[in-house]
């Protein structure tokens, strides 16, 4: 049941050609930038993986974390609701030159598929997006006079998720803001990899205060000083560091 992880190396080696990754944050919020540099590391040495579909509310920034996994040319689709975010030049440059896919998805139709493929609803309606190029091609309902959209469930073959404290068994709890897409990409995954910044025992987080059931995680790793992405960007950082 101990569910821990040695190392960032480890916690990242399952993930294989043409998966389709879920990537926890809203911007830098969240976001698990040091399993997200594991990956990195793992492609520069291996060539793996590649053709990989995110799934983000955005389309990273600067050249760290997202960006970063993007400049590598390891995702062949991004799928997000907010790809224009502060520094998306990366994304920008890719898009343009036809080098990766776009799937837009507004936000709250984005947050709501994730929960429906942790709930195991294959589809629903809403009326976001009616009468827009985001509609096309799909089914459409009239509901109390009200047109709706259908819109399917979004699952994913690994999530990478960022939290504050995790205890042995899996059982997480999240910093303020922190929580945002993570606790849904959990339960939207076949495999959930967590960096924490605190391990414990079992027992030591109320059960009144786990927001992520460990039955939701598979893995998790400990990194006690966590990097946050905006920092990094107003350091001008790059990841992997150029060669001198």
């Amino acid at each position: 049941m101990d569910k821990t992880i040695a190392n960032l190396a480890t916690a990242v080696a399952g993930i294989e050609d043409g998966m389709t990754v879920m990537i926890g944050g809203f911007g830098g919020s969240g976001a698990p930038i040091e399993l997200i540099h594991a990956l990195i590391d793992r492609f520069r040495a291996t060539g793996h993986p590649t053709n990989l579909t995110v799934v983000n509310n955005n389309a990273g920034n600067g050249h760290v974390g997202l960006a970063a996994l993007i400049a590598q040319g390891m995702v062949a689709k991004l799928i997000c609701s907010f790809p224009r975010s502060a520094d998306a030049r990366v994304f920008t440059e890719q898009y343009l030159a036809g080098k990766i896919a776009l799937e837009l998805v507004p936000q709250g139709t984005l947050a709501e598929r994730i929960r429906a493929g942790g709930a195991g609803i294959p589809a629903f309606y809403t009326p976001t997006s009616f009468g827009t190029d985001l509609a096309k091609g799909k089914p459409v309902e009239t509901f109390d006079g009200r047109p709706y959209v259908q819109e399917r469930w979004l699952k994913a073959d690994v999530a990478l998720v960022k939290a504050d404290v995790g205890d042995r068994l899996g059982n997480l709890t999240y910093r303020m803001a922190a929580r945002n897409f993570n606790p849904l990409m959990c339960m939207a995954a076949a495999q959930t990899v967590v960096q924490v910044s605190r391990i414990v025992a079992p027992g030591e987080i109320d059960p009144e205060a786990v927001i992520t059931p460990g039955i939701f995680v598979q893995s998790l790793v400990e990194v006690p000083n966590p990097q946050q992405e905006e920092t990094l960007n107003r350091a001008q950082a790059v990841y992997p560091e150029p060669a001198a």
